[in-house]
Formats: C-alpha cells, sequence, structure tokens
C-alpha cells in the first residue's frame, strides 16, 4: 500500500513538473522578440517598374462665327519602363522610352506630333563605393515616316520627307566610369566613345551629315551623360536624362546635345497629368528652314489622360 501511495505521489511531481517546465517554455517564446527569416533579409537584386499613359483630346466646330477647324483629334501615347540589376559588386541598369502621337485636323489631315524609341543598356563594376567601371550603350530612332511642312511660292502645302522608320538610328558605345552621386542621380563620363548614325536611305542621308554612297556616319570622342529619375511627391515624378558628345575627329568644339524630360502627376488611380520635353542639337543635322544653319530642335508635349503605373516592383 505504502509502495502504491509512493508511485502515484512521484507520478504526480513528475507531470506537475513537466507542465511546469512547458509553461515556463511557452511565456519564454511569447516573451522572445520577432526575428525575421535570414533570407528576408537579404537585398532584393532586381527593382522594375515604369507607366504607360495615353492623352487624348478632341474638337469639333460648327456654324462658329469665330472661325477654327471644323474638327481635330489628338492623340499621345508614352511608355517610360525600367530594370536595375544589383548584386554584389554587378550592376546592370536598363531602360526603354517608346513615344508616339498624331494629329487630325479638317485642313491639315494627319500629322504625326511625337516619336521616338529610345533603349539604354548600362553594365557596371564597383570599384569603390558610388563609383562604376561601366560600359555604356544606347539606340534612338523612330517608329514613322516624318515630313516637313511648308508653303510653296503659290501658297500651296507642300511635304517634304525627312526620315522614315528607324531612319536615322543614333547608336552609341561607351566605356567610362559611372558616379552614382544619391540613388536617384547618376553621372556618366568617357574619353572612349564611337557614335553612328545610320541613314540606309540615300535621299534623306544628307539632312543628317551622311556622306553620299554611305550607310552611316561613324564619330569616335567623349561622351558625358547626367540621368535623373525621382519620386518627388506622393503622386508627382520626374525622369531626365542630358547626354552630351564630343567628336574629336570633326569640330571637337560644338558639342551635340540630347535632353529629355518627363514630369508625371496623377490625379487619381488611372488619370494622370504629363509634360514631356525634347530638346536636341546635333551640328550634323540640317534646319528644316534651308537657309539656315544649325539650330536646336525642341518638342513638348503636355496632356491628361490614362496612365497604368508599375509601382516600382522589386523582384
Amino acid at each position: 500500500m505504502k509502495q502504491a501511495l509512493f508511485l502515484i505521489a512521484l507520478t504526480i511531481t513528475i507531470n506537475a513538473t513537466a507542465q511546469d517546465a512547458t509553461v515556463k517554455d511557452m511565456k519564454a517564446q511569447t516573451e522572445k522578440a520577432i526575428v525575421k527569416d535570414e533570407k528576408d533579409t537579404i537585398p532584393r537584386i532586381w527593382k522594375t517598374g515604369g507607366i504607360i499613359s495615353i492623352n487624348i483630346a478632341q474638337g469639333s466646330l460648327s456654324n462658329w462665327s469665330a472661325g477654327g477647324e471644323k474638327f481635330s483629334f489628338s492623340l499621345n501615347s508614352t511608355v517610360n519602363l525600367f530594370a536595375f540589376y544589383k548584386k554584389d559588386k554587378h550592376s546592370w541598369d536598363n531602360s526603354l522610352d517608346l513615344a508616339y502621337g498624331v494629329v487630325n485636323t479638317t485642313t491639315l489631315g494627319n500629322r504625326k506630333s511625337s516619336d521616338l524609341i529610345y533603349i539604354s543598356s548600362k553594365y557596371g563594376y564597383e570599384l569603390k563605393k558610388n563609383l562604376n567601371l561601366s560600359v555604356l550603350t544606347n539606340v534612338r530612332t523612330q517608329f514613322a515616316n516624318g515630313y516637313v511642312y511648308n508653303k510653296t511660292a503659290a501658297g500651296a502645302d507642300s511635304a517634304a520627307q525627312t526620315s522614315k522608320p528607324f531612319q536615322p538610328t543614333y547608336l552609341i558605345l561607351s566605356l567610362g566610369l559611372d558616379f552614382k552621386l544619391t540613388d536617384y542621380l547618376s553621372f556618366f563620363i568617357s574619353p572612349i566613345t564611337g557614335r553612328w548614325i545610320i541613314v540606309p536611305d540615300a535621299l534623306i542621308a544628307p539632312y543628317y551629315g551622311v556622306p553620299i554612297g554611305k550607310n552611316s556616319l561613324n564619330e569616335f570622342g567623349a561622351f558625358a551623360s547626367l540621368n535623373l529619375q525621382k519620386k518627388i511627391a506622393e503622386n508627382m515624378a520626374i525622369k531626365s536624362k542630358l547626354e552630351l558628345f564630343s567628336n574629336y575627329l570633326d569640330k571637337p568644339q560644338n558639342i551635340d546635345i540630347y535632353w529629355s524630360t518627363v514630369f508625371v502627376a496623377k490625379i487619381s488611380k488611372i488619370i494622370n497629368f504629363n509634360i514631356n520635353l525634347d530638346i536636341i542639337y546635333d551640328d550634323n543635322t540640317k534646319n528644316v528652314d534651308p537657309t539656315k544653319g544649325p539650330a536646336p530642335q525642341i518638342l513638348q508635349t503636355m496632356g491628361i489622360g490614362f496612365s497604368y503605373n508599375f509601382n516600382n516592383k522589386k523582384k
């Protein structure tokens, strides 16, 4: 009987001790700080995003005493995408900018208002913090035929073709140093750059300085670019790139300029306001007015329309 009582007491003591240990362990677990899985702290190597927008405007007049076009319609579309890679000492920045616009009026018919294909890719190897040895290439061209419109001596409309799909195409290949000034601003400089202006069509090639009988104009010189891509407010963003090129072999003092800026402000989830401004100066490109020499080319569009934002997705 005494042995039975002893066994019962021992069992109760063991169970109570085990339960007490379990309770203490549960309490300790609840008091621990929550720690992320180690894998969650690994930086994501891809950052992608962009915006697609379409702006549409239409107007019509009927028996309007103040005068004006009976009908007008315009459409402008833009695509701005990017994909940035960063792992260890390696980085790879890619961007794609597309734009196309058309305007139609009763008097003038259909005319192109904007046209752009721009692809850029830059690989960098980190030499030290915020400084990379980089190889850069970019291509700039357009989708459709382009014309310069003038009046004849008799006052009639005339059009002269100055471009075709993918003509001209500007190609740059460059080796240099890339300074990452901030996470949204970088500066690239290179003393070793090749540039090609490709225009196979003999009729329009002279507009861009391509020698007669050649498909392209090859240049060698120095190149610099400044790139800004920043969200300046919760619903506002700006993207701007400035490119400068000096040809060592011909008039190096005449700097070629390509400067493109896009400003976007979201009004609602799918409605946005945007301004695009492009400024180009190329000493090889003839003035649309044959009586004048080379001059800056300026293209500006502004509108309100529909947009889709990729919201800077990371992988």
